[in-house]
C-alpha cells in the first residue's frame, strides 16, 4: 500500500529522473559506435603501454581525419588503446598497425573491426525498427490480456502507462551512456542496444506482474449489476460492474502481493550483472553497466511509478465524471 499512499512523492521522483536524464542525454549526446556511423575500430594491446599523447602524435601524422583513442583493456587484462578512425584501406591499416605497436613493449593488435557507412545507417536504421516493433507488440498483448476489465480504468490505459513506463527504463540508461561517453568515450553500439531490448523485456514483464495481480483482484472485488436498456423499440440487458472496495485499497493490495516477488528477482539480476562486470572483459562491462541502471530503474518504475500512475488516472477520472454528473443535476 505504501506505493499508493505516497504515490504523489513517487510520481514526483519519476518526473525529476526523467527530466535530469533528458537533459543530460540532450547535453551531451550519444557517442555512436562505428556499428552505426561506419569506420574502422584498432584495439592495439602491450605488455608496457606508451602514455596516450604518444599514441596520438604517432596516429595524427597519417592524417586520418577525426580519430578517437581510448585507454582499454583487452580480454587478457593487458594496457589497451582502442582507436576508432574512418574505413582504412589495407595498406592504411598495415601502416597504423605498424605505427601504434612499435610505441610499447608487446605491441599487438588484437582487434579489427571495419564497418562501411551504408552498413551503419543500416544497422541504425534496423535497431530504430526493433525497438517500436518490440513497443508496439507490448501495446497488443497489454490491451488484449486487460479487455474486459473496464472497471474503472480501461485496458487501453494500461497499456499507456505501461509504455510511459519502458520510456522511464529506457532514459535512464540511456543516461548513463551519455554521460560515459562525454567523459570516458564509450560508445553505443549494438551491444547498446541489445541492452535496451533486454531492459525493456525485464521491465515489462516486472510491470505486467503487478498489473496481472491487479486484473485478479478487481475480478474478486467486484459485483455485476444487471440493467435493461431500450434501444429502438427492443430490450437489451446491460452488465455493468462495481467494486466492493476502493479501486486504490486494490491496486495497493496488489502491489503489495507481488513485491516480494519484484525485488527478489531485482536483487538476483543485479547479482549476476555485477559479476559479468566485475569478472567479465571490456566487451561486456558496459553491456553489464547499462542493463544494471535499466533493471535498477525497472524495479523502481514496475513497483513506485506504474501503480500509482493508474490509480493517479483513476482518481482524476472519477473526479471528472463527478464533476460532469453534478453539472447534469444526476444524483
Amino acid at each position: 500500500m505504501f506505493a499508493i499512499i505516497y504515490k504523489k512523492i513517487f510520481l514526483i521522483i519519476a518526473a525529476v529522473i526523467v527530466t535530469v536524464c533528458v537533459a543530460l542525454i540532450a547535453w551531451f549526446g550519444l557517442n555512436p559506435g562505428i556499428d552505426f556511423t561506419g569506420g574502422s575500430l584498432t584495439e592495439v594491446s602491450y605488455d608496457v603501454a606508451p602514455d596516450k599523447e604518444q599514441v596520438e602524435e604517432q596516429v595524427a601524422t597519417m592524417d586520418l581525419g577525426g580519430v578517437s583513442i581510448r585507454v582499454s583493456l583487452d580480454d587478457a587484462g593487458k594496457d589497451a588503446y582502442l582507436i576508432k578512425t574512418r574505413d582504412l584501406k589495407e595498406a592504411e591499416r598495415e601502416i597504423l598497425a605498424g605505427m601504434v605497436t612499435s610505441l610499447g613493449e608487446g605491441g599487438e593488435i588484437t582487434r579489427f573491426t571495419s564497418i562501411g557507412p551504408v552498413i551503419g545507417q543500416e544497422l541504425q536504421d534496423k535497431a530504430g525498427w526493433a525497438v517500436f516493433g518490440v513497443v508496439t507488440i507490448i501495446i497488443l498483448y497489454i490491451a488484449f490480456a486487460f479487455a474486459g476489465i473496464g472497471t474503472p480504468v480501461s485496458s487501453w490505459m494500461y497499456g499507456l502507462v505501461t509504455i510511459c513506463v519502458l520510456i522511464f527504463d529506457v532514459l535512464v540508461p540511456a543516461a548513463l551512456m551519455a554521460v560515459l561517453g562525454y567523459f570516458l568515450g564509450v560508445e553505443a553500439d549494438v551491444l547498446f542496444v541489445m541492452a535496451l531490448l533486454a531492459v525493456l523485456g525485464y521491465s515489462v514483464n516486472d510491470t505486467i506482474v503487478v498489473f496481472d495481480r491487479v486484473r485478479e483482484n478487481l475480478k474478486i472485488n467486484r459485483v455485476e449489476i444487471k440493467k435493461e436498456k431500450k434501444e429502438a423499440g427492443l430490450m437489451h440487458e446491460e452488465i455493468e460492474y462495481r467494486l466492493t472496495k476502493p479501486y486504490e485499497e486494490i491496486v495497493g493490495s496488489a502491489v503489495q502481493q507481488s513485491l516480494a516477488r519484484s525485488i527478489n528477482t531485482s536483487v538476483t539480476t543485479l547479482v549476476t550483472l555485477s559479476a559479468l562486470y566485475l569478472l567479465g572483459g571490456s566487451v561486456t562491462q558496459t553491456f553489464a553497466l547499462v542493463l544494471f541502471a535499466g533493471v535498477l530503474a525497472g524495479t523502481y518504475s514496475s513497483i513506485c511509478v506504474a501503480s500509482p500512475m493508474v490509480v493517479a488516472y483513476a482518481q482524476w477520472k472519477g473526479k471528472k465524471e463527478a464533476a460532469m454528473d453534478a453539472a447534469m443535476g444526476v444524483k
